[in-house]
């Protein structure tokens, strides 16, 4: 595809886009609650238009976007869902035969270009390349360090802006007959309408959002889409096997999140997408734009707010990848499951911990069961139920993994113990959660309803320490 010129022609490394940050909204209509998700109009705007981005170890930047939309009008608290951002897109107006430069082309021109263009008059090519009707630059005075270009090929009313910012040192004239001899030469826009996200009015969100996926990465050679009804995984591995490994494991793991921590939300809409670098200089670049840093130490996290799950392939393997994959996908089904909605530390983390390696059910040679300190953690065990998740990460290391055992161990009896418990007394206790969580959007409110009474709490933890004393 000619759009990849620009990391071949500019040795550029590709610069993955981001998903536009979402907000998410509990719907219930006809009986039927849904997750919404809703975002920034001039996010979403920005997120389609730009098609590419590139990067070198000079500091380069090359940019590649599409002025098919205008850009909104004013800025404002408003945000929407995709499927109504897309029904109230507007065609962008083109330039006249007069020379007459709309002001929502001019304003779309100044919002893509990482650089100052607010008095930035545009100036033909001295020389307009063969096969274009049109190249302007849109040059401030005092610019020479960078390029901001629009552009249009012969037959075709579609814009295009490329963006070139330079390396310190970089001769500006030099830059500019590289850019027009080598890119705007051998660049063709055949495949581009195919690439960017459709505009068909009958599409679902779960559609839209798989086609802004899919944009993110299309435009380089490196990255790879792999999608499935229910979710979608992008990846730049060189080795295309652990992706078939997951994307097998994926369908398998979901369905059993499902069955076992089911939702009375409909995730007919829901897409998990989850995003696999294959270097750790990718991921951590990543986690700094979600503002994960403090996990810096991790191979996986989960972006709520990107709603992307985002992993690298570590030294350590696919096995333990995928180990800690089904971790964090636990995170994002919750998340949906739950709308968005944070649910508790013991319950999160421990059911992410039992499905991480349900073949497991050992607590490890530092948390030995005896007698002494089955003791202690039936103590500890209703303050870790209502802890918050600032709470639950506090303390030293070992403090923390303690009460991550904690919550496995929970999960584990609620699974293989309580169905034992004469009456079945906590039958429903993981639908009275789900429950409350979605109705008080309360983290302690939900584990109180889920207990009912400090009787039935009282119980369970007596419960507990039985089953754990007798394996």
């Amino acid at each position: 595809m000619t759009i990849l010129l620009a990391t071949s022609l500019f040795l550029a490394d590709p610069a993955p886009l981001d998903m536009p940050r979402a907000e998410a909204y509990l719907v219930r209509e006809d009986g039927v609650q849904r997750l919404e998700d809703r975002f920034d109009k001039l996010e979403l705007w920005l997120n389609q238009a730009v098609i590419g981005r590139w990067t070198d170890d000079d500091g380069r930047l090359f940019v590649l976007s599409a002025l098919d939309w205008e850009p909104p009008a004013i800025a404002t608290e408003e945000t929407l869902t995709r499927t109504d951002y897309v029904a109230q897109r507007v065609p962008m107006k083109r330039i006249r035969a007069n020379g007459q430069i709309p002001p929502a082309f001019r304003r779309a021109i100044e919002l893509l270009a990482p650089c100052a263009l607010t008095e930035a008059k545009p100036r033909a090519a001295r020389q307009t390349p063969r096969g274009y009707r049109d190249v302007r630059y849109w040059q401030h005075p005092t610019n020479y360090t960078d390029i901001a270009c629009a552009f249009r090929r012969e037959k075709s009313d579609r814009w295009f802006l490329a963006f070139w910012q330079f390396a310190e040192g970089d001769d500006y004239t030099e830059r500019v007959t590289l850019f027009e001899e080598k890119f705007l030469k051998e660049f063709k826009d055949g495949d581009l309408a195919k690439r960017l996200d459709p505009s068909d009015a009958t599409l679902t969100e779960r559609d839209l959002l798989r086609a802004d996926a899919r944009h993110s990465v299309a435009a380089y050679s490196n990255w790879h889409f792999t999608d499935s009804r229910e979710f979608a995984i992008l990846d730049d591995l060189p080795e295309r096997g652990f992706i078939e490994t997951l994307t097998n494991e994926f369908a398998t793991m979901r369905a059993r999140y499902a069955a076992t921590v089911p939702t009375p939300i409909d995730g007919s809409n829901v897409l998990a997408v989850a995003r696999i670098y294959a270097s750790r200089a990718e991921y951590l670049a990543a986690m700094e734009t979600d503002g994960c840093t403090n996990m810096a130490w991790s191979a996986a996290y989960w972006s709520p707010q990107r709603r992307e799950l985002v992993a690298y392939l570590s030294e350590n393997g696919e096995a333990e990848l995928l180990r800690t994959i089904r971790h964090e996908a636990f995170h994002q089904y919750l998340s949906y499951a739950a709308s968005m909605i944070s649910a508790s530390p013991w319950f999160n983390e421990g059911y992410a911990q039992y499905f991480e390696d349900t073949e497991s059910q050992a607590w490890g040679p530092e948390f030995d069961i005896t007698e002494e300190s089955l003791e202690r953690m039936t103590e500890a065990l209703p303050g870790v139920m209502g802890m918050n998740y600032d709470q639950f990460y506090d303390g030293s290391d070992f403090a923390r993994r303690y009460k991550y055992r904690l919550a496995w161990s929970i999960a584990v009896f609620i699974e293989h113990g309580a169905p034992k418990v004469r009456f079945q007394p906590f039958a429903n206790l993981k639908a009275d959660y789900m429950e409350e969580l979605l109705r008080s959007r309360d983290m302690r409110l939900a584990t109180s309803a889920a207990f009912k009474n400090t009787d039935t709490l009282k119980l369970f933890v007596a419960e507990w320490r039985k089953f754990w004393r007798n394996r």
